[in-house]
């Protein structure tokens, strides 16, 4: 990895797959990273986000498989470090709810921070606004992708 590890939360990563407000300066951030950090939550939210759009008609059925496909091979050349889902994550979510309160997080956003957190990232990316400020509160260095989102 560069010197300050990274996290990359769905929001910010599908910005690698499929093209969105903020995916141009999302690519040059994800090509200066030798290696990120996502979750398994974040391989089920965007299998989930690239059907979603796909029955949407945002795009086809071929982007869905081809985009698909290439994120399976960015894990596999060690681009994207999964990390296991633990309990643990699961407690250390629950007490980010309790610490974070004055911002609306969201449970799977918590997630997100925990196991951020529990890799000790530096980084984390992200397009969603309340994301960041929560990730900013933990001590994290928030990336903004996009228009950001709640």
């Amino acid at each position: 990895m560069s010197a300050e590890s990274a996290y990359i939360d769905t929001s910010a990563l599908a910005k690698w797959y499929l093209p969105e407000p903020g995916s141009d300066a999302f690519v040059d951030f994800i090509r200066s990273q030798d290696s990120a950090a996502i979750s398994r939550l974040t391989t089920v939210e965007l299998r989930c986000l690239l059907v979603r759009r796909r029955r949407a008609g945002d795009i086809t059925v071929q982007h869905e498989r081809d985009a698909w496909a290439t994120f399976e091979g960015d894990i596999r050349a060690g681009h994207l470090h999964v990390e296991a889902l633990s309990d643990a994550h699961a407690v250390t979510a629950r007490d980010l709810l309790e610490r974070l309160q004055h911002l609306p997080v969201r449970t799977l956003d918590a997630f997100h921070l925990a196991i951020a957190q529990s890799l000790a990232a530096g980084v984390l990316a992200t397009a969603d606004r309340v994301m960041a400020r929560a990730a900013e509160a933990l001590g994290m260095t928030a990336m903004m992708f996009g228009r950001g989102g709640a």
